[in-house]
């Protein structure tokens, strides 16, 4: 385990590239809608009762991690939150993605998810949300 001596966020690999700029979470809230802000507290509550994640807001996005990231927010718009799970392989067996695209040059493949509601967050959501965390500890 790798903490960075300027930002003190920790970190799998040692020297690992990150932004030690500050972003505050409520710079990304600030200015949103009342229910995207709802979805959003929803969001990380349901995934703190799957495991002890963290959020670490990023120039241009939200991450979620424990050792290693492994859930993006990508966007908070007006009435929704947009999520991307990065995975090794694609699950197009779903109802949940919108869309699955692959990272260019990698063997990664983005499931993109949109939240309108706090039910969006259904069983089968709840199923990748673990399973991005726990592959997630198995990539270490």
């Amino acid at each position: 385990m790798w903490i960075c001596p300027i930002c003190n966020r920790e970190f799998t690999n040692t020297n690992q590239v990150h932004s030690c700029r500050e972003r505050n979470l409520g710079d990304f809230l600030q200015g949103k809608s009342a229910l995207t802000i709802e979805l959003f507290d929803h969001f990380i509550t349901e995934y703190l009762q799957i495991a002890p994640i963290k959020v670490y807001p990023t120039k241009s996005m939200i991450a979620k991690g424990a050792r290693i990231n492994f859930a993006y927010i990508t966007q908070l718009g007006k009435n929704f939150i947009d999520v991307v799970f990065p995975f090794k392989e694609i699950y197009v067996d779903n109802l949940c993605f919108t869309k699955i695209k692959t990272v260019p040059g990698s063997n990664d493949h983005n499931h993109y998810f949109r939240m309108y509601l706090k039910e969006d967050v259904n069983d089968e959501v709840k199923m990748y949300m673990k399973m991005a965390y726990e592959k997630s500890s198995h990539d270490l």
